[in-house]
């Protein structure tokens, strides 16, 4: 039997797959900001979010059978957040000088994670001057991919019969 089969024949390990990629994810943002200087605008600090609560909820998903399938539901669900996200940031916000007091920016505030969790979720630049490659390709399409992957594994662990 092949890695790829095993994989995707076992729920629980794809769901930890997603969790541990979506804490890469906010880890490698994380290192980008800090390290490199690359600071976030309001929508890439959404995006942490989104990240973060989709990890959550696939390492729920993964510890307690029962709340598998709809948790990877829900899972397939903030991944599409995830991928609206990343569209909106690249094609709308990036070309905006301001992006302060967006949906996304009402969003955070109005949960206080800008209080809470600043050196994580606060944003720090616009959403114009945030648009950054990586590798030649803007760090939202590089989001844009992982939240695509991350929608497809929770909907095969949503779809797997299997525990």
């Amino acid at each position: 039997m092949s890695l790829v089969s095993r994989v995707t024949g076992s729920p629980r390990l794809l769901l930890v797959g997603v969790a541990v990629a979506c804490v890469a994810a906010v880890g490698g943002a994380l290192v980008g900001q800090y390290r490199f200087d690359m600071l976030p605008c309001p929508w890439c600090t959404l995006q942490r979010l989104i990240f973060l609560v989709l990890a959550a909820a696939a390492l729920l998903a993964a510890a307690v059978s029962p709340l598998r399938r709809p948790l990877a539901g829900l899972g397939v669900l903030l991944a599409a957040c995830g991928v609206g996200t990343s569209l909106w940031l690249h094609f709308v916000a990036s070309s905006s000088a301001s992006c302060a007091l967006t949906m996304a920016d009402r969003i955070m505030q109005a949960l206080g994670l800008y209080d809470a969790a600043p050196e994580v979720f606060a944003p720090m630049a616009s959403c114009a001057d945030a648009a950054v490659d990586l590798l030649g390709i803007p760090f939202a399409m590089w989001s844009l991919a992982l939240f695509a992957l991350c929608g497809a594994a929770c909907a095969v662990a949503l779809r797997a019969r299997r525990n």
